[in-house]
């Protein structure tokens, strides 16, 4: 008996030691991408303009780093807090600890170098090395081609500074505390299609707009469903209820296979208005969306019509999706 209580404490031990290790490496070895690469963007007005557009209407990265008014639908940016970060993604918003929008002028950036932002975009690892938490889609932006991350950092470097101390800083729940080290990866990024190859350059927009990160429902670990990419569903919180993300397949009862693309394109550039409605919004007074309507309303109708044009490619999904549920008055999504 005494000699098969001393194997299994042998035994419980070694677990023990593999466990501690296990966390020890994931905890101080993790991420491991490499430096930052030496880099120095030349930037001219074309790559301004191009990363302006980038940053603006299609990565939208100055959605989130910047203040919202949520009093308008799609809360638009308050003009003049262009970059200076602050927004939230926390608990009660369903994310597995507090993150917080990073200041993106150069009163925080100054002494970033352009690698330590290019490894920041397309890596999630962060200028003194720790790893940032995914809900900037830096896994999308590593795909894309680096001429584009370049453009977006060279527009970021023209924002005019803003003072923001009092962002708080991020942090994790455990066990995400560990698993977000595993997160970052290093990539080498691709060449942009043509244009003219219209479902493949659909395909880069929508991956550089993030469109699956919220039109893809997730499992209770945010692990994309299988089977169901761009079918929608995926819920959010807000004050006023709950909203849900589209379907955005091709089927012809729950997505948008009856769907034209100058309707697609239409349903965007109704945003640029400043009187812009929600169709939701004229049976729920209180409807808001988390959907940065009016900055990819600023999309090209010949991007916006790619993109419509890759979705048309993808598996249609039958899932119906009620789009949006009052507080209180909360039902199951379909």
């Amino acid at each position: 008996m005494k000699k098969v209580l001393r194997i299994l404490a042998i035994v419980l031990g070694v677990v023990v030691l593999l466990v501690v290790g296990g966390i020890g490496y994931v905890k101080l070895a993790l991420p491991q991408v490499g430096p930052a690469p030496e880099l120095t963007v030349q930037a001219d007005s074309a790559q301004i303009a191009r990363g302006g557009y980038l940053a603006n209407h299609v990565a939208v990265c100055i959605d989130c780093h910047s203040q919202r008014d949520w009093s308008r639908i799609a809360g638009p940016i308050v003009p003049g807090t262009e970059g200076k970060g602050g927004e939230p993604f926390t608990h009660d918003i369903g994310f597995p600890g507090n993150y917080y929008a990073k200041n993106l002028t150069p009163t925080h950036l100054s002494d970033w170098s352009d690698g330590e932002i290019y490894r920041a975009v397309t890596t999630g690892v962060s200028k003194d090395g720790h790893a940032l938490f995914p809900v900037m889609p830096y896994l999308n932006y590593g795909q894309v081609d680096p001429e584009d991350i370049k453009a977006v950092i060279a527009y970021v470097r023209t924002l005019k500074p803003i003072e923001n101390p009092s962002i708080p800083s991020s942090e994790s729940d455990f066990p995400m505390n560990l698993i977000i080290n595993t997160i970052p990866a290093k990539t080498a990024g691709s060449k942009r299609p043509e244009p003219a190859d219209s479902v493949a350059y659909g395909k880069y927009v929508l991956t550089f707009a993030g469109c699956g990160e919220c039109h893809t429902p997730v499992d209770d670990k945010g692990q994309p469903l299988p089977g169901m990419s761009m079918a929608g569903g995926r819920p959010f919180a807000m004050p006023p209820g709950v909203v849900r993300s589209a379907n955005l397949t091709p089927d012809s009862e729950t997505g948008i296979g009856k769907w034209t693309k100058e309707a697609f394109i239409a349903r965007f550039k109704a945003a640029e208005k400043d009187d812009f409605k929600h169709p939701i919004s004229l049976q729920h007074d209180e409807f808001n969306t988390v959907m940065p309507w009016r900055m990819y309303a600023g999309m090209s109708e010949q991007d916006l019509g790619a993109i419509f044009s890759y979705l048309k490619t993808v598996a249609p999904v039958k899932n119906t999706v009620t789009l949006f549920t009052p507080k209180g008055k909360e039902v199951a999504a379909r």
